[in-house]
């Protein structure tokens, strides 16, 4: 068995809000071309096996991962669809290499977000089909539910959820694959317009096309073939309810769960002083502050006031989503926690460019599928 695993290449493409000029195979090439020369690999010859994290619902198209294999160069080779998140892509291809089985893997996600005309009802297709489906909520009014009740448990203000998009869209402005970049006030974002009370319009991250692609190996060959191996420390995942009715409204328990498992098998006691930087999902503004105290690092209603004293910031003490998160990048769909990841690669390896962290070594990335 391999008891180590490296991310030793990756690519992307896109991260626009529209792409009428490119399939999502051409995205796909083109992400595939930039992480096999990352590192400095053939996929003909030097990749064991492939997976790709793809929703037929969101393709439309059943069996996706029959519509794959030519651009990634993985031809009758080994491959295998997640219907899920591209960070569940992450975690099979890392196990299929932890069993020895397997010495090189390759990720793929990606987001044709600009072709679903009718999105808010995929996305219903989330929730319980029985009690809450029929209902027709709109997942943007789930969303309103959730941070209506995370405020009231928290004590944290919409001061403090607004500051979150101020940050993060002007992180973007010095990450060139950000389309959604910009100067806010929190003005701005508490005055925009209301769509689900309490969340506005510019709480809610804008979708993007993207592809991301990952290269991944065991010790003995990410030491043969790159200079800079990200080494994968700790993983874990973790399912909250799809039923309106029994989930936990006020905290994401589920990344509570997700992040003690990937800790424990770091081998970190203490995440706050472990984690010099974090990137995590921010769907919407108050996520963001929501993920950071479920993922322990910080407690219950302590994130909001961080953000407003910059603590959270590119200078701060804990720096979060200094690429944009999805409020600045755009929102990849299932792609969207590949693309927390592949900043983190960035940083670790430091080339982020005009964003690079200084003294960074060990990171987090959180990412969420559902409504």
């Amino acid at each position: 068995m391999n008891e180590q695993v490296a991310i030793i290449g990756v690519g992307w493409a896109g991260f626009r809000p529209l792409t009428p000029e490119v399939s999502y195979k051409e995205l796909m090439y083109e992400a595939a071309v930039r992480a096999y020369d990352d590192a400095g690999i053939d996929p003909r010859t030097d990749i064991d096996t492939f997976v790709t994290a793809a929703e037929d619902f969101y393709e439309g198209t059943s069996i996706f991962d029959e519509y794959v294999p030519d651009q990634l160069g993985a031809a009758q080779r080994p491959m295998h669809t997640i219907s899920g998140e591209g960070l569940q892509a992450l975690g099979a291809a890392y196990m299929q290499i932890l069993t020895g089985r397997f010495e090189t893997a390759v990720v793929e996600c990606h987001s044709k977000a600009s072709n679903i005309l009718t999105l808010p009802q995929v996305q219903a297709y989330a929730l319980d089909p029985i009690l809450n489906r029929p209902l027709e909520a709109h997942p943007v009014f789930v969303a309103g539910l959730e941070m209506r009740r995370y405020l009231h448990e928290t004590g944290t203000t919409h001061e403090q959820c607004a500051q979150v998009v101020v940050k993060n869209r002007h992180n973007a402005l010095h990450n060139p694959l950000a389309a959604y970049g910009e100067k806010l006030t929190l003005e701005d974002v508490l005055n925009s317009p209301p769509v689900a009370e309490p969340l506005t319009r510019l709480e809610i991250a804008d979708h993007a096309d993207g592809a991301i692609v990952l290269v991944l190996a065991s010790a003995e060959r990410a030491r043969a073939l790159s200079v800079l191996p990200v080494w994968i420390r700790g993983l874990g995942w973790a399912n909250g309810s799809y039923a309106l009715e029994s989930r936990s409204w006020g905290q994401a328990d589920y990344i509570t769960r997700a992040a003690k498992r990937a800790y424990q098998q770091a081998g970190i006691d203490d995440p706050r002083d472990a984690i010099d930087f974090a990137e995590v999902d921010d769907a919407f503004a108050y996520k963001e502050l929501q993920h950071l105290e479920a993922a322990g690092l910080f407690q219950p209603g302590e994130a909001g006031r961080a953000t407003l004293e910059g603590i959270t910031g590119p200078e701060g003490e804990l720096p979060v989503n200094v690429s944009g998160g999805s409020l600045g990048e755009g929102h990849l769909l299932d792609a969207s926690g590949l693309a927390r990841v592949l900043e983190v690669v960035l940083q670790l390896r430091g080339e982020a460019g005009p964003r690079q962290l200084p003294d960074v070594s060990t990171s987090g990335a959180v990412a969420v599928l559902g409504v």
